[in-house]
């Protein structure tokens, strides 16, 4: 499973993927929608900020 952040809102199987939202999708639909313009692919360092 990905982490991706929505950059529109869609449905996906049966659920609501709001806009600005954080889902996990499989790698596979992951790749297409970022290729799509549709969410974009968020890694770990992008989900936990540095602590300094």
């Amino acid at each position: 499973m990905v982490s991706v952040k929505m950059k529109v809102q869609t449905a996906f199987h049966g659920e609501l993927f709001r806009s600005g939202k954080t889902y996990e999708v499989d790698e596979n639909t992951a790749k297409r929608w970022e290729s799509s313009n549709i969410a974009e692919i968020i890694t770990q360092e992008q989900e936990t900020p540095d602590k300094q």
